[in-house]
């Protein structure tokens, strides 16, 4: 099971990923109690269900969808770059659990095997579900496909829009954040990493 940092190793071709319990009558009551005590009056029908609907809100945020990373042999040899571009992005800033949305883009350079295309998006709505910031989320991706992938280098760019600037403090809208890890190959060979960077580039 997880211990919300890290997936649990497990399945044949790589990593099993489950997700942690959830107790939403708890949650529901604890809603409850946080808006009345901002003042927010619960006695209309609009408002009655309230409580539990930001308690299933939450729930589903912080409820990323298990799966397995499933891996192939790379029997044709292939050693350029695999890289998946625009990868919608969903997470809470855990600073005022505010939301940010945005995209990511991971790629990586093949060792002996390759990955199910598909889950290089499943890993990054695995990191964004649950209280992050950017800058550890993105490394989290990269450093996780690094150790169960093993392939000779990852790379993940980040481009996500803050609602805790945009809405509030320094209420900037149209701010966009940019984080970015690169490890192995595209860190340290400046070919590759170039390629990488200007795939990659807004």
């Amino acid at each position: 099971m997880l211990n919300g940092s890290t997936p649990s190793r497990g399945g044949r071709n790589g990593s099993a990923v489950h997700t942690p319990g959830i107790d939403l009558p708890a949650a529901e009551e604890a809603a409850r109690q946080f808006l009345d005590a901002l003042g927010i009056c619960l006695d209309s029908e609009s408002l009655r269900g309230t409580p539990g609907r930001m308690a299933r809100a939450f729930a589903e945020l912080f409820t990323p969808r298990s799966f397995e990373l499933t891996t192939f042999p790379n029997d044709e040899g292939y050693d350029e770059l695999v890289l998946v571009r625009d990868i919608p992005l969903r997470s809470v800033c855990e600073h005022h659990l505010l939301p940010f949305t945005g995209i990511a883009h991971v790629g990586y350079l093949p060792g002996p095997r390759i990955v199910g295309l598909s889950k290089l998006a499943r890993v990054v709505e695995h990191f964004a579900c649950r209280p992050q910031v950017q800058e550890r989320l993105t490394k989290q991706v990269a450093e996780w496909l690094q150790e169960h992938l093993r392939p000779r280098g990852v790379g993940v760019v980040i481009q996500a829009d803050h609602t805790c600037m945009t809405l509030r403090g320094a209420q900037s809208p149209g701010a966009r954040t940019i984080t970015s890890t690169l490890l192995g190959g595209l860190r340290d060979d400046a070919r590759s990493r170039a390629e990488f960077l200007a795939l990659t580039s807004p």
